[in-house]
C-alpha cells in the first residue's frame, strides 16, 4: 500500500505517517490520501479510458501483508470475505506463531460473526479457520469470551457439508478441553449432534467428535447426559474402525464412562466385554490393549461381569496379560483391575482360584515403579481373601520390606501400607515388625514409610506397642491375648505368649495377661452359672468378706483339700500342689491349729493348671482366666448402664482397686506385699504367665492394666502409661460440666489421672501436684 502511495502522490503532498500505527488506523489515514491522488490524475487524463458510469470495475489486489487481510474480513461483499477466509486459513495452518498473529491483529472477533453469515462458502471458511485456530489457548480463552458455542454447534446440522462438520467439531473438541465449556457445550445440545456424527463417513468427523466427547464425559453431568441418550452403542462401533486413534479414543471414552455402574451395566448388555476381549486376544492390536485393559479394570468392579469373564475364560486371559507382557502400561492397568474388583468378596474368591497371588508377587519385581504401585495395592485388596493373605505371608512380605528402600515416594507409602494391612492379626506381623525394626534402627536405611509401617504393624500388635513405647493411647484397645512383658529396649525382641508360658517360674517380673476367652481344657461359665453363682470369682458385694467358705472357693476355682474329689463347679480344672498331696493323708491326727495353718497354705497354693502341660500333641492355648471373665460381666452389667461417664470411670475405679486390695495409705505403700504374694501364683502356675484376674494384691501397673482392659470392654475411652519403678496410670478426658447447655464453641476437653490406690475413683488433672505425685516417687 505504501507504494502505491509513493508513487502517485504529488511532489509536495505530505504522507501521513503510519509507522508503528494499527493497521486499522493505517488504512483510515492512507485511503482519504489515495482518493485524492486518483482523482487528480484522471483530471489530468491519466484514466480517461475508463468508463464513466457508477459502477466500480472489479480490482484484482494482491496483499502480503495479514493485517491487509484481516481488515478485508470487515467487508460487506462475499467474495472477499471468502478469499480472505481461505487466505487467513492457510496463514494459520503454518504455526502456532502466526495464530498468535491472528490474534494480536484481532482477527478472532469478525471470524466469529462469520459463522452465522447468510453465505454458505463464508460460513465453512470461517468455520475452518475456527477450528484451527482454537488450538490456541488465548484462542481459546477469547471464544468462551464471545460466546461461540452456539454457533459453533449449529454448524453440525445434518444438512452442513461433511469439512464444516469436521472443522466445527475440531473446534468444540479443542474448547471442551476446558472444565468451564464441557457444561457450557452439554447445556447447548451439543452431545446429540456429536453423538449422531460419529456415523459419518469421513474419519476425520469422527475422530473429533469421538475426542469431544471423551473431554465432555470427564464432567458428571455430561455422563448422565450420556447415558440417556444411549451412548455405549455408537462408541462401540468405532471399535471395528480401521484407524486406531478412533479406536484408541474410543477406548479412552469408555474407559471414564465406565466409572459409573449404569454404563457398564449397558456396556455389557451391548455385548461390550466381548469387543474387549477381542481386542485383548488380537496381538496386532498390542497399542490398544493398554486402554482396553483400563476399562476392564472399571467393569470388573461387578460382580456379574466377574462371573461372565470367567466363564468365557476371560478372567485367565486377564491375569495372562499381567504376568506375561513385557509393557509396564499393560502390567499396570492388569494390576489395577484386579485391585478393582478385589474389593468384592465374590471376586476376591474367584482371583484366588485363578491363583492371582503368583501374579501379583511377581509383579513386585517389576523394574516400572507404576507396577510396583499397583500390584501392592492389588495385594492389599487381595489380603482380605484368608487364603490369599497366607499366601502373602509366606512369598510377598520381603518383597514388599524390600520396596520400603526404593527412591520412589510413591512405592514406599504403597509398600508400607500393603505391609501394614497384610500382617494385621496375623503371625506374620512379628516378622514383618522384626524386619521393620532392623530397618528404623538404622539410620541409613529408615525412612519415613518405614516408620508408618512400623507403626502401624504396632498398633495390631499392642503386646510389642506397650512394651516398646509404654503407652497405649484411647484407640488401642485390648482384647484377649494381651500381654504386659514389661519394658523391653529398641532391638529386643518380645518373645511370643506361647514360649513365654511354658518357660519356668524366675525371678523376672510376670507376665501380665489379659484373655477372657475359654479352652479347650477350661470352657468357661454359662451365663446361667455366672448370674445364679455371685461367688464366682471373688464377692460381688463390696462389704465381702476376705474369708470366704470352701464353697466359694471351689467357685472361684480353687478347692479346699476336704472337698477335693468334688468336681469344680467353675468348669476349670485343678491341681493340688506337691506339697498338698504330700500332706494330705498326714492329717488325721494333727492339732486344729496346724489344720488351719495347713489350710490357709493350701488356699494360695492350689491354682488352676496352665494350658500347656499335658500332651504336647494337643494344641496350645493361652491360660485362661474366668475370673476376669467374670469382671467384664460384672461391669457389663452394673457400670455400662450408668449413663453419666465421669460416674462409670470412678464407679470402675473403686471396682478395680477393691478386686486388688482395696486402698492404701500413702505411708503404708512399703507394707502391702504384693510381691510375695505374686511371687505365691507364679510358682503354683509353674509359669512366670499370670492372668491378671488370679491377682488379689496389685500396685500401680497392675490396677491400670485391670481398669485399661475393662474400660475398653464397656466403651469407656482411656490411655495406659507405663512410668518408672513399677508405676502405670490411666488418663481420661471429660468435658468441663460447668460449660454443658452452653452455646457456642466448647473448649478441649480436659484430661485426667485416674487414682487406683491411695483414693479410688478421685480424678487429678493432669501436671496438677497430686497428678505428679501418683506417678512419679
Amino acid at each position: 500500500m505504501g507504494w502505491v502511495i509513493s508513487q502517485l502522490k504529488q511532489p509536495n503532498q505530505k504522507v501521513p505517517p503510519t509507522t508503528g500505527l494499527h493497521p486499522q488506523e493505517c488504512m483510515e489515514r492512507t485511503w482519504p490520501l489515495l482518493g485524492h491522488v486518483l482523482e487528480v490524475k484522471n483530471r489530468k487524463g491519466l484514466f480517461s479510458h475508463l468508463s464513466s458510469s457508477s459502477q466500480f470495475d472489479p480490482l484484482t489486489i494482491e496483499s502480503k501483508k495479514a493485517a491487509t487481510v484481516v481488515l478485508m474480513l470487515n467487508s460487506p461483499e462475499e467474495e472477499i470475505l471468502a478469499k480472505a477466509c481461505e487466505a487467513i486459513y492457510r496463514f494459520a495452518l503454518k504455526g502456532e506463531e502466526n495464530k498468535a498473529t491472528l490474534l494480536e491483529l484481532g482477527a478472532v472477533e469478525p471470524l466469529t460473526k462469520l459463522l452465522t453469515h447468510e453465505d454458505k462458502t463464508v460460513r465453512r471458511n470461517a468455520t475452518m479457520i475456527s477450528g484451527v485456530l482454537a488450538s490456541n489457548n488465548d484462542v481459546k480463552k477469547l471464544l468462551r469470551e464471545l460466546d461461540v458455542m452456539n454457533s459453533v454447534i449449529a454448524q453440525l446440522a445434518p444438512e452442513e457439508e461433511a469439512v464444516v462438520h469436521e472443522f466445527a467439531s475440531l473446534c468444540l473438541a479443542s474448547l471442551s478441553a476446558e472444565h468451564t465449556s464441557k457444561a457450557h457445550i452439554c447445556a447447548q445440545g451439543g452431545l446429540e449432534p456429536l453423538l449422531r456424527l460419529l456415523g459419518s463417513p469421513d474419519p476425520d468427523v469422527k475422530k473429533n467428535c469421538i475426542e469431544c466427547i471423551c473431554n465432555l464425559a470427564q464432567d458428571f453431568q455430561c455422563r448422565a447426559t450420556l447415558q440417556e441418550l444411549n451412548a455405549i452403542p455408537p462408541i462401540l462401533d468405532l471399535l471395528k474402525s480401521e484407524y486406531p486413534v478412533i479406536q484408541l479414543l474410543a477406548l479412552k471414552t469408555l474407559g471414564v464412562v465406565t466409572n459409573d455402574k449404569e454404563s457398564r451395566a449397558m456396556l455389557r448388555e451391548n455385548q461390550g466385554l466381548d469387543h474387549l476381549i477381542k481386542i485383548l486376544e488380537t496381538k496386532e492390536l498390542n497399542d490398544l490393549h493398554t486402554e482396553a485393559l483400563s476399562v476392564m479394570a472399571n467393569c470388573l468392579e461387578d460382580a456379574d461381569t466377574v462371573t461372565f469373564i470367567q466363564q468365557t475364560s476371560g478372567l485367565r486371559k486377564l491375569l495372562a496379560f499381567a504376568e506375561n507382557s513385557t509393557s509396564p502400561d499393560i502390567q499396570r492397568n492388569a494390576a489395577k483391575a484386579i485391585t478393582k474388583a478385589a474389593y468384592d468378596a465374590e471376586n476376591r474368591k474367584l482371583f484366588h482360584e485363578q491363583e492371582v497371588e503368583k501374579c501379583l508377587v511377581a509383579l513386585l519385581g517389576s523394574e516400572n515403579d507404576g507396577t510396583k504401585i499397583a500390584a501392592s495395592q492389588a495385594i492389599s485388596a487381595m489380603c482380605e481373601n484368608s487364603g490369599s493373605k497366607d499366601f502373602f505371608n509366606n512369598q510377598g512380605i520381603p518383597q514388599l520390606i524390600q520396596l520400603l528402600k526404593s527412591d520412589n515416594e510413591e512405592v514406599r507409602e504403597a509398600a508400607a501400607l500393603t505391609l501394614a494391612n497384610l500382617t494385621t492379626c496375623n503371625p506374620a506381623n512379628a516378622k514383618a515388625l522384626d524386619i521393620l525394626e532392623e530397618i528404623n534402627l538404622s539410620v541409613s536405611r529408615k525412612n519415613k514409610y518405614s516408620e508408618i509401617a512400623y507403626n502401624k504393624l504396632l498398633n495390631n500388635n499392642l503386646s510389642l506397642k506397650y512394651s516398646q513405647t509404654g503407652y497405649l493411647s484411647s484407640s488401642n484397645i485390648i482384647t484377649d491375648g494381651f500381654y504386659d512383658y514389661g519394658r523391653i529396649n529398641p532391638g529386643t525382641k518380645l518373645l511370643p505368649l506361647k514360649e513365654l508360658s511354658l518357660q519356668e517360674p524366675s525371678d523376672l517380673r510376670a507376665v501380665l495377661l489379659i484373655n477372657s476367652k475359654s479352652s479347650e481344657v477350661s470352657p468357661p461359665l454359662s451365663m446361667e452359672d455366672r448370674s445364679s453363682d455371685t461367688g464366682y470369682g471373688r464377692s460381688i458385694s463390696s462389704s465381702s468378706s476376705l474369708r470366704r467358705t470352701s464353697k466359694e472357693k471351689a467357685n472361684a476355682g480353687f478347692v479346699s483339700p476336704t472337698e477335693e474329689k468334688s468336681e469344680p463347679t467353675s468348669g476349670r480344672n485343678t491341681v493340688l500342689s506337691k506339697s498338698a498331696t504330700k500332706e494330705k493323708g498326714s492329717r488325721k491326727g494333727r492339732g486344729k491349729k496346724e489344720d488351719e495353718k495347713l489350710k490357709e497354705e493350701e488356699e494360695v497354693m492350689l491354682v488352676p493348671k496352665v494350658i500347656g502341660e499335658g500332651s504336647p500333641e494337643k494344641e496350645w492355648y493361652p491360660p485362661s482366666d474366668p475370673i476376669f471373665s467374670f469382671y467384664v460381666y460384672e461391669v457389663t452389667k452394673t457400670i455400662l448402664p450408668v449413663t453419666n461417664i465421669r460416674e462409670q470411670i470412678v464407679t470402675l475405679a473403686k471396682y478395680v482397686a477393691e478386686k486388688m486390695g482395696g486402698p492404701i495409705a500413702r505411708d503404708k505403700l512399703y507394707e502391702f506385699s504384693w510381691e510375695l504374694h505374686i511371687s505365691e501364683l507364679k510358682f503354683q502356675l509353674k509359669s512366670n504367665v499370670v492372668p491378671i484376674g488370679l491377682i488379689r494384691k496389685g500396685i500401680f501397673y497392675h490396677r491400670a492394666l485391670l481398669f485399661k482392659a475393662l474400660a475398653d470392654r464397656i466403651g469407656i475411652g482411656c490411655s495406659l502409661a507405663r512410668g518408672e519403678y513399677g508405676r502405670a496410670w490411666n488418663e481420661v478426658k471429660l468435658m468441663d460440666g460447668s460449660r454443658k447447655g452452653m452455646i457456642g464453641c466448647l473448649p478441649p476437653p480436659e484430661v485426667f489421672i485416674v487414682d487406683l490406690m491411695f483414693h479410688p475413683g478421685e480424678l487429678m488433672k493432669v501436671k496438677s501436684r497430686e497428678a505428679e505425685l501418683y506417678r512419679f516417687l
